[in-house]
């Protein structure tokens, strides 16, 4: 459950954490991929292409 408007509802949640070496990766190449992430998430029918859409 989530609260909403001071309301307790239904909701989903999922923690996702990212954990990489900054020597080979730069902190912005991974706050990018896991917002990409997130929005594959948020929008799976994303995953199929856009010919699916």
């Amino acid at each position: 459950p989530v609260v909403k408007n001071g309301q307790i509802v239904p909701g989903n949640i999922m923690k996702v954490t990212l954990s990489c070496d900054h020597r080979v990766v730069d902190g912005v190449v991974g706050s990018s991929f896991l917002a990409t992430f997130r929005e594959y998430m948020e929008n799976p029918v994303l995953l199929l292409g856009e010919q699916s859409i």
